[in-house]
């Protein structure tokens, strides 16, 4: 069996932990940000888990990270 290839796209998308948690950047940060509080601001910079119904599709597209 040949090896499945690695989207290239999910592999600078999301990284998996040690523990095998699959995380992720937070949307709407890249404009529109002087209305927007910096509390909000401040949690975009943070990763955050990938929802349960996602992660098989993520590790799907990318099983090698």
């Amino acid at each position: 069996m040949p090896k499945i290839r690695t989207h290239r796209g999910a592999k600078k998308r999301f990284r998996i932990t040690s523990t095998g948690k699959v995380m992720r950047r937070k949307a709407f940060r890249s404009h529109l940000l002087e209305k927007k509080s910096s509390k909000r601001k401040r949690q975009y910079r943070k990763q955050h888990e990938v929802a349960t119904a996602g992660r098989k599709t993520v590790v799907r597209l990318a099983p090698y990270l």
